[in-house]
């Protein structure tokens, strides 16, 4: 293994320009693939927010004891579905729409608005279905005179949630296979600048292993590189979009980020792998 380290570092300062090509092409390569996946992350991240807003508003009848309306608040706090159930009185009706809607203050008067219960849903039973199914239930409380949950709106919202996931899974697989090719082709590359090297092992009697350990090595390495260098233009783009852009930009887990060096690494070790392998054979 001594002997495999040697020999691939070897290599690297033999064709520093190829070798150079080999990482910022794995890099480039990467970059694009990242750029998509933070775009992707996003857009969930403003979809979740845009989601968060889902809530179901039950208006009380007018006259009903304060006792009633706090057993029901409770009762629909205790729905697996349900975050919470909040009372809110006439008199935080009325100071809501003058606060929200303050061009139309002088429209609301004292009594106008009807108490409610403002119920949000936990993450998971915000679609159309479940939110219906919630409001359902609502409804069937005596003293319940209106239950609206913008229901439109919630189907158009789920609708573009989805479309957005399918887009994104096929536009993320479209870009890794690109992104693999390209790859591919410039290990291939490296592996043929260096085919009189391995027909000259080949002859002294070396093994397949032993030919191929020195480019898997280099190949891992220059995966890692790559997937490191692809991380960091993809931070100074959204560190760059969120400067001139002015809004909160979302980046990487630590999980993810991990997994993304990872993953060059290992198309850098496959396609490494490949690519000798596939040169061994006609050797």
């Amino acid at each position: 293994m001594r002997i495999a380290f040697r020999d691939a570092w070897r290599a690297v300062r033999k064709s520093p320009l190829l070798s150079t090509l080999s990482v910022t092409t794995i890099a480039f390569s990467l970059f694009a693939f990242a750029l998509f996946g933070l775009v992707a992350l996003n857009i969930k991240h403003a979809l979740e927010s845009v989601e968060e807003r889902v809530e179901i508003r039950a208006f009380v009848a007018e006259g009903t004891p304060a006792e009633d309306v706090t057993s029901a608040a409770q009762e629909i706090a205790g729905y697996r579905e349900v975050q919470s159930a909040k009372i809110v009185s006439q008199e935080q009706a009325l100071a809501r729409a003058r606060r929200e809607l303050g061009e139309f203050s002088d429209v609301f008067e004292e009594g106008v608005l009807p108490a409610s219960i403002d119920i949000k849903l936990k993450a998971g039973s915000r679609d159309p279905r479940t939110v219906s199914a919630v409001a359902s239930r609502v409804r069937t409380f005596a003293f319940i005179d209106d239950v609206r949950f913008g229901e439109e709106w919630i189907a158009q919202l789920h609708r573009l949630r989805n479309l957005a996931g399918v887009a994104g899974i096929a536009l993320g697989l479209a870009f890794a296979v690109v992104a693999v090719m390209i790859i591919g082709a410039t290990i291939r590359m490296t592996v043929l600048a260096r085919s009189k090297e391995i027909s000259i092992m080949r002859l002294v009697g070396a093994t397949d292993g032993f030919i191929r350990r020195p480019f898997l090595i280099e190949g891992f390495a220059k995966g890692v590189l790559g997937g490191l260098l692809a991380l960091v233009l993809t931070w100074v783009a959204a560190a760059t979009l969120e400067h001139y852009l002015h809004f909160r930009a979302f980046f990487f887990s630590d999980r993810v980020a991990a997994f993304g060096l990872a993953g060059g690494a290992l198309i850098g070790l496959l396609g490494s792998g490949y690519a000798v392998g596939r040169h061994l054979r006609r050797v």
